[in-house]
């Protein structure tokens, strides 16, 4: 089991000493691939120009964009809540962005009240997370909230959604 309290301690001391958003969504992506198991994509899409470019990552590579409300991203992002997909296939309008990823969780990350990003993970496993996984990853993007400075991210100012 994941010990989403130390990951979100090692998160707090990584942000420290560096708050921009890139090395820290990097460093993110990093981290949670490396201790989270069964994993074989973890990482973030930050909102511009309306839509979801990809940012940080760890593993394959992914689609560039994403359209608000498309695939589990764009619907996490535009409804401004967590999606916990046990099975992409079933999920409407999933974009198989990598053929071998079956189960999926996204959580939107804010900055000033608005959605800037989201975390998105995919694991080869069916029904990989559980409620334990969802309640340590938002508390992993509560810390992320509080130490990251988005405000080198200009676009979302103006262009991102009033969610």
């Amino acid at each position: 089991m994941t010990d989403y309290n130390m990951l979100a301690k090692q998160m707090e001391a990584l942000a420290e000493t560096e708050p921009c958003f890139v090395p820290v969504l990097s460093n993110a992506s990093a981290l949670i691939f490396d201790s989270v198991e069964d994993l074989n994509w973890a990482g973030f899409y930050l909102m511009d120009k309306g839509s979801l470019m990809l940012g940080p990552f760890q593993g394959k590579v992914a689609c560039i964009r994403i359209p608000l409300g498309k695939g589990v991203c764009g619907t996490a992002a535009k409804e401004d809540r967590t999606v916990l997909v046990a099975n992409v296939h079933e999920f409407k309008g999933h974009i198989a962005c990598d053929a071998d990823s079956n189960s999926e969780i996204v959580i939107p990350i804010h900055y000033e009240g608005k959605v800037v990003a989201v975390l998105d993970i995919d694991s080869p496993s069916l029904d990989r997370f559980k409620f334990e996984d969802q309640a340590g990853l938002e508390k992993f993007v509560k810390t992320i909230e509080r130490t990251a400075d988005f405000s080198g991210l200009e676009k979302y100012k103006t262009e991102s959604l009033d969610i």
